[in-house]
């Protein structure tokens, strides 16, 4: 059985019959009281946020989950659709089972967390940087690098970002997924 000190970013747990993934966790050591250990967890089944406190030395239940790769095909009234690498079976997912679903773009590939207790699927997450085209953006100025000053930038997928001014229409930048900013260009 699993104990406190095991726990881990990422790590799914199962907490009253809700299914919760890890975001962040920490330890609150004083001098007189045993140690707590605190998370702050992201309902996969339940889409709620909590944050939850345990004595040091606690049991916790973890969910073993196992992760897939899977592309992603096209979103239809369903869901968004993606497909095994290996097998080739297909699965649609709802839109809040996605991690940053806005920049997803058909024959990307991202990790589908799977239950193998059931074989149910929890849901998907896309890599940490993701390279996309601008479609629309105000046409950038020669040697306007000296500022941090961002205008915003439509890309292939509908979603828009914030861009540094030298960047134009027509290039293709890499996102970082997690926090939806712009990363570099690529060439």
């Amino acid at each position: 059985m699993a104990n406190t000190s095991d726990i881990s970013r990422g790590m799914i747990l199962n907490l009253e019959g809700s299914l919760y993934s890890v975001v962040e966790f920490g330890e609150n050591k004083t001098a007189r009281a045993a140690a707590k250990i605190w998370a702050k967890l992201k309902g996969i089944d339940n889409h709620r946020s909590i944050e939850k406190t345990w004595n040091s030395g606690d049991t916790i239940f973890p969910v073993r989950v196992e992760k897939r790769t899977y592309q992603f095909l096209y979103k239809d009234d369903t869901g968004y659709n993606f497909m095994d690498t290996e097998t080739f079976e297909q699965v649609a997912l709802q839109e809040n089972a996605i991690d940053s679903p806005q920049y997803l773009k058909e024959g990307h590939e991202a990790t589908v967390f799977i239950n193998t207790d059931n074989d149910q699927i929890l849901g998907a997450e896309l890599p940490d940087k993701i390279a996309l085209l601008i479609t629309y953006c105000e046409p950038g100025v020669r040697g306007d690098t000296a500022t941090r000053t961002l205008k915003q930038a439509t890309l292939e997928t509908g979603a828009t970002v914030g861009v540094p001014l030298f960047v134009n229409e027509g290039e293709i930048i890499r996102i970082n997924t997690k926090t939806g900013e712009y990363v570099d260009r690529v060439k």
